[in-house]
């Protein structure tokens, strides 16, 4: 994916939005956890507005998507009689622009995946409750049956798999940003981080992946240093007052931050990419639900429809990812192995 993708224009005061997306989130928060839900962006003549409220990072647009009721058929029997799907997403505590985080109203949720969970409910009949989350909750969610399924960047991966089921919509870039005048870039060699100090999402995949590395880097006798912080602002924070050297995270958030900060101080940019299944599978982002519970296939059954309609290309052009689009959306493809070496 190359560096700053994104095309568009984006909101020029991002530490004022994303300061104000963190407040309205962290008062929706409760014990890290929101239960407080939203349906905003679609309607009951099946419309759903695509990029509503997003302070600039989408392109709006209203795509009609209508029921397809051999799709709303193969939904297990309860989330059928509830008429009602609960999507997970992680927004808590400061959002991570153009994912997910709380729109121009300051109390909405909005974001590509958001969105694309809105679309999937359109397509089974079903109205959208979106329930906000942090990371960790989101899956704390999913196991205890509170939200049926969570699109919110969650990377297909094997180890995963033993507890979840996966319909898969995207493909998964990680990506590393620098301080703009940094000359380090990663160039696919893992071995270029010793020595460094790098920022990554705690309970992520691509904190494994960068663990990984760290030990085989010990065994070499070199040293990675890896920090976490809890949120995208602190990173950021740490990564323009040189505390650390990169940080390691999802491409589209780095590529939308680094056109936020392009014309300031803290300009950064993208020093390389990985995919999130490790260096010989092209990783894929998936809509995930608990294992047995047979939403996997009809969700993807539903992506496909999307796809199929155009609609779905629609979207990512909506949020500027169309170079991660797949060609279909398959139930439980092959993911991160347990061992990515």
């Amino acid at each position: 994916m190359p560096t700053s993708r994104l095309p568009g224009r984006f909101p020029r005061h991002l530490t004022a939005v994303a300061a104000v997306a963190s407040l309205a989130l962290s008062l929706a928060a409760c014990g890290g956890d929101s239960d407080a839900a939203t349906t905003a962006g679609s309607a009951a003549d099946g419309t759903v507005t695509v990029g509503r409220l997003s302070n600039g990072a989408a392109r709006q647009t209203t795509l009609k998507v209508s029921e397809v009721k051999a799709l709303n058929a193969e939904l297990p029997a309860a989330i059928r009689k509830r008429g009602k799907l609960v999507i997970g997403v992680s927004a808590l505590p400061s959002g991570s622009p153009p994912l997910a985080y709380v729109g121009s109203d300051q109390k909405t949720l909005t974001g590509s995946e958001a969105d694309l969970g809105r679309l999937v409910a359109a397509v089974l009949g079903l109205e959208p409750e979106l329930r906000n989350s942090t990371w960790e909750n989101l899956f704390v969610g999913v196991d205890s049956g509170k939200v049926d399924v969570a699109f919110s960047n969650v990377t297909d991966t094997e180890e995963r798999k033993k507890k979840y089921e996966f319909a898969s919509y995207r493909k998964d870039n990680l990506g590393f940003e620098v301080p703009r005048k940094s000359t380090w870039n990663f160039g696919g060699d893992y071995e270029k981080l010793a020595g460094r100090t790098v920022a990554v999402g705690s309970g992520t995949n691509q904190e494994k992946i960068l663990l990984e590395w760290q030990a085989k880097l010990a065994k070499e006798g070199k040293k990675l240093t890896v920090k976490r912080y809890p949120d995208l602002n602190s990173t950021y924070l740490a990564l323009a007052g040189g505390r650390i050297d990169i940080y390691f995270g999802p491409n589209p958030d780095i590529a939308y931050h680094t056109r936020q900060v392009a014309a300031t101080p803290r300009a950064t940019r993208t020093a390389g990419e990985f995919s999130g299944a490790g260096a010989s599978l092209q990783g894929l982002i998936a809509a995930t639900a608990k294992k047995d519970s047979k939403l996997a296939k009809p969700v993807a059954d539903a992506l496909n429809h999307l796809i199929d309609n155009g609609q779905y290309a629609k979207w990512l052009a909506a949020w500027n990812l169309s170079d991660e689009a797949v060609a279909k959306s398959e139930v439980n493809p092959p993911g991160l192995p347990l061992d990515n070496s």
